[in-house]
């Protein structure tokens, strides 16, 4: 399984929550890759994931397409205060179809949903149309509370 997006956007959070069930609010730079491992009880049977995390930043785009042609799974993340990161949710998705396997499961996250509504640029309702348009599951999460982010992974290795 794989995660991708823009920086800033929360994914190494995202992964630190989910794995281990802790939060820093200090920004975390992956440089490259990182990846952690999860065992989780799904339909009574054990499975251990391994989650890649990529790096966000343009300058290791071609470092993280070279990771898509083995993914089961890919985890796209934007952030609901960031407009920019949102629209690039689509060059993410056309990397995806150029370098991924064919009918790879995709999730598109909108991760900070704890914010107020007065820090929100994207709404839900743009979030889950555009899951809609690709025919993907969608979930906001908070890295920071916890919410909805095991589901987001449950989601993921029910496929």
């Amino acid at each position: 399984m794989r995660r991708f997006n823009l920086s800033s956007v929360g994914k190494s959070c995202l992964l630190l929550r989910f794995a281990e069930d802790s939060f820093t609010s200090t920004f975390i730079t992956t440089i490259g890759i990182d990846f952690k491992i999860k065992k989780v009880l799904i339909d009574g049977k054990w499975v251990k994931l391994q989650i890649w995390d990529t790096a966000g930043q343009e300058r290791f785009r071609t470092i993280t397409s070279a990771y898509y042609r083995g993914a089961m799974g890919i985890v796209l993340v934007y952030d609901v205060t960031d407009e920019a990161s949102f629209s690039n949710i689509r060059n993410w998705m056309r990397n995806i179809e150029q370098h991924a396997s064919e009918g790879v499961m995709r999730v598109l996250v909108g991760n900070k949903s704890d914010v107020g509504e007065s820090r929100r640029a994207v709404p839900y309702s743009r979030g889950q149309a555009l899951a809609d348009e690709y025919r993907i599951p969608f979930f906001e999460t908070s890295a920071k509370s916890g919410q909805n982010v095991d589901d987001v992974f449950q989601a993921m290795t029910r496929s």
